[in-house]
């Protein structure tokens, strides 16, 4: 059928009316409304909840400006600060006065509170020894805040010219004697009834050189023994004796045992200052270091 329109056919059938050569024409279904784009309206997204109270950051209060100058040096007549004119730098806060007690003569009157050594001394009486305190000691930088002066150690011990000593350097040496006095009964077969000192406290320097650290006598820290004296026989002095000898090896043992009382032990054989008698002192060393020779 020439020129025959088919409204309603789907497109299958006017594929299939092309082919009879009808000469149909199909209208399309497609509406221009259905060809225009639909216009979507943006939808804003969800509001989020309120955030408590306990998780909001602590309010900072900003810093208020600075008032410009009223008048002075670069300010125009209304206060303004004029093209080209920089301010006046600030000078820095003045620092405060330096305490009265650390200035002047009142620095130099301050003093540092010697250790008590009170359980000391009664350790030096349970030991045996009698002893009196002294004034403190302050001859240049030779100083001893505490000295003692002891007269007498254990078993009757006598020290004829006295020993002025820190109670620290009293001890070691009441403690060395009684172990003294078993090696002379030991050995000797006699016993220890004194000590001969060559002193104790002694404002000077090591080995007696001027020019030299002070020694530990400056500072009631140390003791020269220059001999020993016993009941029923000759007193010994301090030097070289034939090795063999009863006296060679008293002195030996009790020179030996030194070092467990004394940091520092010295005698004949370390050096010709030390060749006639023993060096005993409570020096303070590095990490507890003795010297022993």
């Amino acid at each position: 059928m020439p020129g025959c329109r088919l409204p309603y056919l789907r497109p299958l059938t006017a594929l299939a009316c092309g082919a009879l050569a009808l000469g149909c024409t199909v209208p399309s279904r497609t509406s221009s409304a259905a060809e225009a784009p639909v216009a979507t309206v943006p939808v804003p997204p969800p509001v989020p909840p309120v955030r408590p109270d306990a998780l909001k950051p602590p309010a900072v209060a900003e810093p208020a400006p600075a008032a410009p100058a009223a008048s002075g040096k670069g300010s125009g007549a209304d206060g303004v600060v004029e093209q080209g004119k920089p301010e006046m730098p600030t000078p820095p806060p003045v620092p405060p006065g330096r305490p009265a007690e650390l200035s002047g003569p009142g620095a130099l009157a301050l003093k540092v509170v010697p250790p008590d050594d009170t359980a000391c001394r009664i350790r030096l009486k349970r030991l045996g020894a009698e002893f009196e305190e002294l004034s403190p000691i302050a001859e240049g930088q030779c100083t001893a805040p505490l000295p003692l002066k002891v007269t007498k150690l254990a078993d009757g011990i006598a020290l004829p010219q006295g020993a002025t000593l820190t109670c620290r350097a009293a001890e070691a040496l009441a403690r060395w004697v009684t172990e003294a006095q078993v090696e002379a009964e030991r050995v000797l077969k006699h016993p220890l009834t004194g000590l001969e000192l060559g002193g104790t406290y002694v404002c000077r320097g090591q080995n007696h050189d001027i020019d030299a650290k002070l020694s530990e006598h400056a500072f009631a820290n140390a003791i020269d023994v220059m001999g020993f004296a016993f009941g029923g026989r000759a007193s010994m002095p301090v030097k070289v004796f034939p090795e063999q000898s009863d006296e060679a090896q008293f002195l030996g043992s009790v020179r030996s045992k030194a070092c467990g009382f004394f940091r520092t032990v010295l005698g004949p054989g370390t050096n010709a200052a030390h060749a006639n008698h023993l060096h005993l002192d409570e020096r303070e060393r590095t990490a507890g270091h003795r010297l022993c020779e």
